[in-house]
């Protein structure tokens, strides 16, 4: 690639085109990187050429094409950054920049690094769409030439194309850059899947070539009988995109019908319809095949018409119909709307202004504090496939496949989510549950009595959604979590018999609500709310001595009978907070050491722990900052375990399994026996043990016994424990 092929790309669509910005652009990257040479052995400058070849293929101006020649000056080379501001002025200077702090961004696997790093990437683009744009140039090229690079980097980079910018480009509407893309990086991340694809399309070419070039004769004397202005061309299938199929259908390369595609180019939205109905006309189509992104268009702007039908010699064959200008934006997506107008110099229209997903997606990263929920959001912002639904007043709504009336109404507007009621489906009332389909007239009826609540977190799937309702919640619970520590706070206070609105105020106070580790009394009072603060260890440093050793005698006075309780956590701490937390297992699933566990931050009585996968966890519906990190520890304490033992009803077996279990030192606190069918008999144990190991070794020599046919524990809702409170807890 050289220069002179870049100026005649720009002067192709834009004449009026300031080539001198582009020269001086090249001549002082050539300069910038005149000693350096990319891996493979060939000038850097190389690297820079193929980037603003690239972008010309996005038709960008020549402020554009500038900063794709300079890209690399600023992180790679001697030039400073003021240099480039003075020289090449703000636009160019910002676009550089823009790329250069894309490119230091390491999509590490650590959630708070990598949401805040997907945050830097949208802001990039809500900023200045064009420093992606010249970031998906670089990775093009780049893309192209892993195979100088060692093992880690070409795996690190095609994971990183594969799953941030593919789809990015894809989002963009940009078609031929996405399938570079995934191929380049299918090539290094997946070498035995991709060269298998490609040997299997080598080996049937010839065949398919003839086949298209007949079928496409057909259709050309078709369409000038009919007299329809059209041209046919045959288009292929990119090796990733087989591959994606194959895994999501579960079939071989020989089961894909559709590798056999033609495209017809029209020139007016009547004809594309027409060509439609004489295609279905020449052969029969497969139902459930057309799909129409003309008239539903997706929120990339891509427009066309997609039918299957069975043609000659009893083939499949997938045929795509559009506009010219439809295909330019098929090819270029959002770019092809940066129009240059001749007789008013350079019209460019804004493009930020119709990126849709891209406003969605900076709307949920001021909604989304949370690591975790903020990257699961940008993923199905750009992966999720569309459902086409329209308004009471025929406007098209794109939503997530399988969304609701609850992400429809969010769409709409965050007052009519938040006050979604009831919603009609082509004139029928359904359920907020109920999934929606391509076509579907949606109306919602709003209430100003219905709000948010947690049950709509697991049937929504649009992120917007999902942002919002978190959003509602998160600030009610705020608000009800200060009141509930207000009263915490004072409750406790009186046990020391003081009077509230005297010590918490003055220096003292604030000394104390500062070593603590809070900035103001409400971050504190929502702390105590939250159960993350003990109060009475806040009261201990607050209060003087003379006032806890009064309080402390008094409650050692007392006779108190304390029962043994089976939820006491000696043997669990927190992972990364203070030991001052309650913290208590849970009676639902019962963890015992060994078990993965979490802890969840309730209302009023400290930290829940349970198993990881305990169903009244994944059923609270709390948010992900409710939930803390915590760790076994090194402490020797008894914990309950229920367990179920299937035998043979036969005499004795009770005794039995009883005196097997009092000999691996297991005590019985609970149990419950009944008969079954098939001369079987049943036995549920409440049982104290020390930690897994100390259940599986009890479990080995039961199983030995004669008759019994198996053993397991039970992790499931306890009917024989009041759960209810626990629940409230939650």
């Amino acid at each position: 690639m050289n220069l002179g092929d870049i100026a005649e790309a720009v002067k192709s669509y834009h004449p009026k085109a300031d080539l001198d910005v582009i020269w001086s652009a090249y001549i002082y990257s050539a300069k910038a990187h005149r000693h350096q040479n990319r891996l493979s052995g060939a000038a850097y400058i190389s690297h820079p050429l193929e980037v603003a070849y690239n972008l010309t293929r996005l038709k960008m101006d020549e402020q554009t094409i500038a900063a794709g020649l300079l890209h690399d000056t600023i992180e790679d080379t001697l030039l400073t950054a003021e240099e480039l501001q003075k020289i090449f002025g703000n636009e160019i200077y910002h676009l550089v920049e823009g790329v250069t702090k894309i490119s230091q961004i390491k999509f590490s696997s650590k959630e708070e690094s990598q949401a805040e790093n997907y945050r830097k990437m949208i802001l990039a683009m809500s900023e200045d769409i064009r420093v992606v744009l010249i970031k998906l140039a670089d990775r093009a090229h780049n893309i192209k030439t892993l195979g100088s690079l060692n093992y880690d980097a070409q795996q690190r980079i095609a994971r990183e194309t594969l799953d941030i910018f593919a789809p990015i480009a894809n989002r963009l509407g940009i078609g031929w850059m996405k399938d570079e893309l995934e191929d380049g990086a299918f090539m290094y991340l997946m070498p035995d899947e991709h060269e298998a694809i490609r040997a299997d399309l080598a080996s049937g070419q010839n065949l398919r070539e003839i086949y298209v070039e007949k079928v496409r004769a057909m259709l050309e004397n078709e369409l000038r009988v009919s007299e329809i202005k059209g041209n046919v061309v045959g288009r292929s299938k990119h090796l990733f995109g087989i591959h994606q199929k194959m895994e999501q259908q579960e079939i071989d390369f020989n089961d894909l019908y559709d590798l056999t595609g033609l495209r017809i180019l029209t020139y007016s939205l009547k004809d594309c319809y027409s060509i439609l109905g004489l295609v279905h006309s020449l052969w029969k189509p497969i139902p459930g095949r057309f799909k129409d992104y003309i008239a539903m268009p997706k929120p990339n702007l891509y427009r066309s018409l997609h039918t299957a039908v069975i043609g000659p010699e009893g083939e499949r064959l997938e045929i795509q119909i559009r506009t010219e200008k439809m295909h330019k934006i098929c090819e270029e997506g959002i770019a092809a709307h940066w129009q240059y107008k001749e007789e008013k110099g350079i019209g460019k229209q804004p493009i930020n202004n119709q990126l849709t997903w891209v406003r969605h997606l900076l709307e949920t990263q001021k909604d989304l504090k949370n690591p975790k929920e903020f990257i699961n959001s940008f993923k199905v912002d750009l992966f999720s496939s569309e459902v086409f639904v329209f308004t009471p007043e025929g406007r098209v709504i794109a939503l997530q496949r399988d969304s609701t009336p609850v992400d429809f109404a969010y769409m709409v507007h965050t007052d009519i989510g938040n006050h979604c009621s009831t919603a009609k489906v082509n004139g029928k009332i359904v359920s907020l549950r109920y999934k929606l389909k391509n076509g579907d007239r949606v109306e919602i009826k709003t209430s100003k009595n219905q709000l948010p609540n947690r049950n709509w977190l697991s049937f929504i799937k649009t992120s917007k959604a999902r942002s919002k309702i978190l959003n509602f919640i998160n600030s009610r619970e705020k608000e009800k979590s200060l009141s509930l520590g207000v009263t915490l706070l004072n409750n406790s206070l009186a046990e020391y018999q003081v009077n509230s609105s005297e010590v918490l105020c003055g220096n003292v106070f604030n000394e104390t609500l500062s070593a603590s580790g809070f900035t103001n009394f409400d971050s504190l009072l929502r702390a105590i709310g939250l159960g993350k603060v003990s109060t009475h260890l806040f009261i201990e440093k607050l209060l003087p001595k003379e006032k806890i050793h009064e309080r402390n005698k008094k409650e050692s006075s007392r006779i108190k009978i304390q029962e043994k309780n089976p939820t006491q956590s000696g043997g669990i701490k927190l992972k990364c907070f203070n030991d001052d937390i309650s913290l208590r297992v849970s009676k639902c699933c019962h963890p015992v050491p060994g078990d993965p566990i979490t802890g969840y931050i309730t209302r009023e009585r400290g930290v829940s722990v349970h198993h990881i996968d305990c169903k009244n966890l994944q059923s609270s519906g709390g948010g992900s900052e409710r939930f803390i990190d915590v760790v076994w520890a090194d402490v020797k304490s008894v914990y309950s375990a229920r367990v179920s033992i299937v035998a043979s009803d036969k005499p004795g077996q009770l005794a039995k399994i009883t005196q097997v279990l009092a000999a691996c030192d297991i005590n019985i606190t609970l149990a419950n026996l009944r008969q079954g069918p098939k001369e079987k008999a049943y036995f549920e144990f409440f049982i104290e043990i020390n930690d897994l190991e100390h259940l599986n070794r009890m479990f080995l020599e039961v199983i030995k016994i004669p008759g019994v046919i198996h053993a397991k524990r039970i992790n499931e809702y306890n009917r024989y424990l009041n759960i209810q409170e626990e629940e409230k807890s939650c």
